[in-house]
C-alpha cells in the first residue's frame, strides 16, 4: 500500500486561491477547459451555479471556455434557466441519437465528452446550495499545476439540509461509510484513502476519460474510480478539500437504491478485472417494502446496470475529434 499517496496527494482549496497563477498556467500549457453540469430538475440551485462560475472563471478570471448543461428531461424550469444564464445547453437524448438511449448521470457525463471541447473536463452536481468558485478552482489547481495528475476528486464536510434554512452540522457520505469503504477495505485497500470516493465533483483530463467506461448511473464514480487506478495507479489520482458542501439529504430507500447500483458495479469491475468468478448471473431487480393497509407490499426497482463504452470506441467521437483509429487501438491496449 502507498501510504505516502494521502500526504502527497491530498490538498485544500485554498492552496490554488492564487487564480493568476492558475491562469498563467493553463495559458503556459495552452489549454481548453469545460464546464459540465449533469441536470434533472434543478431549477432551485441551476442559475446560481452558473451565476457564481461564469462571473467569476469566465469573465474575472479566464480559466473556463465553456459551461455546459447535459439534461436528462427536467420537468421544470432548469433547461430554461440555465440557457437564459449564458450554458450551453443540450437534452441528452439529442447527443448520438442514434444510440440507445438511457436516463441517468453516467450518461449525461458521457454524453458531454462528445459535445465539450476542452483538454480538462469538471464535472460538478447542479444541486450545491453553498456553490462557490472554489469547487471549479480547487478541482483544477492540481491539474493545472502538476504534471502528474490526471483526476481529481473533492472531498468536504457534508451538512444535510433538513429545512428551510436549517442545517445539520454532520452527516452525509453513508452509502460511502456503509458500501464502498469496506468493498474498498477488502478489495483495494489503497482506494480507501479517497476521503470521499463517490462524491460528485471532480476534473480530469479528456485523455482519462474517453478511455473508461461509463455506467449511466449511480455506479458511475465507483467505476470511474476503480477504471482509473486500475489502468494509470493512485499517483495519478489527487483529492482537495473544498471545506463544505450543502446538499439535499435522501431518504433510506433512495439510498437503497444507491447501494444497490454501486454494488453491482463493483462487482462487476472485478468479474471484468477477472478477480472473482460468479456462478450466476447477478440480478436486476432492489426489491424493498412497503406497509400498504397493513400489510407489507414489495416495492421493485429495476437497476439493468447498462454502461457506455469508453467514448474513443465511438466513430463519431473519433471523427470529430480528428483520432485516428489506430491509435485508438493503442492507447486501448497500453
Amino acid at each position: 500500500m502507498n501510504n505516502n499517496w494521502l500526504e502527497k496527494n491530498t490538498f485544500h482549496d485554498s492552496d490554488f486561491k492564487d487564480l493568476g497563477r492558475l491562469v498563467e498556467a493553463k495559458a503556459k500549457k495552452n489549454l481548453k477547459i469545460s464546464l459540465c453540469l449533469p441536470t434533472l430538475t434543478e431549477q432551485k440551485t441551476i442559475a446560481k451555479e452558473i451565476i457564481i462560475l461564469k462571473s467569476e472563471l469566465m469573465t474575472r478570471y479566464p480559466l473556463l471556455d465553456e459551461i455546459v448543461v447535459v439534461d436528462s428531461g427536467s420537468t421544470d424550469r432548469t433547461t430554461e434557466i440555465a440557457r437564459a444564464y449564458g450554458a450551453d445547453v443540450y437534452d441528452a437524448a439529442e447527443i448520438l441519437p442514434h444510440l440507445e438511449q438511457f436516463k441517468g448521470k453516467g450518461e449525461n457525463l458521457w454524453k458531454a465528452l462528445y459535445i465539450t471541447h476542452g483538454d480538462i473536463i469538471i464535472y460538478l452536481d447542479a444541486d450545491i446550495k453553498n456553490i462557490h468558485h472554489r469547487f471549479a478552482y480547487g478541482l483544477l489547481g492540481p491539474l493545472l499545476i502538476y504534471n502528474h495528475i490526471k483526476f481529481v476528486k473533492a472531498f468536504y464536510d457534508r451538512p444535510i439540509s433538513i429545512g428551510k434554512n436549517k442545517l445539520r452540522p454532520t452527516g452525509g457520505g453513508r452509502v460511502t461509510e456503509l458500501v464502498i469503504r469496506p468493498l474498498f477495505s477488502l478489495f483495494f485497500p489503497e482506494l480507501t484513502q479517497l476521503l470521499q470516493p463517490l462524491s460528485g465533483e471532480y476534473a480530469g483530463f479528456r485523455e482519462v476519460f474517453e478511455r473508461i467506461p461509463f455506467p449511466i448511473g449511480y455506479g458511475v464514480e465507483t467505476s470511474m474510480n476503480m477504471d482509473i487506478y486500475e489502468k494509470w495507479g493512485l499517483d495519478v489520482i489527487a483529492q482537495v478539500d473544498l471545506d463544505r458542501r450543502i446538499h439535499r439529504n435522501q431518504d433510506t430507500k433512495a439510498l437503497g437504491r444507491m447501494a444497490f447500483a454501486i454494488l453491482k458495479t463493483f462487482i462487476n469491475r472485478k468479474i471484468r478485472l477477472g478477480l472473482i468468478d460468479l456462478r450466476e448471473d447477478l440480478f436486476d431487480e432492489m426489491i424493498q417494502y412497503n406497509l400498504v393497509n397493513n400489510k407489507y407490499e414489495p416495492d421493485i426497482f429495476k437497476i439493468e446496470g447498462q454502461e457506455r463504452p469508453p467514448m474513443i470506441e465511438i466513430p463519431e467521437y473519433r471523427e470529430k475529434f480528428k483520432i485516428e483509429q489506430a491509435h485508438t487501438q493503442k492507447l486501448q491496449e497500453a
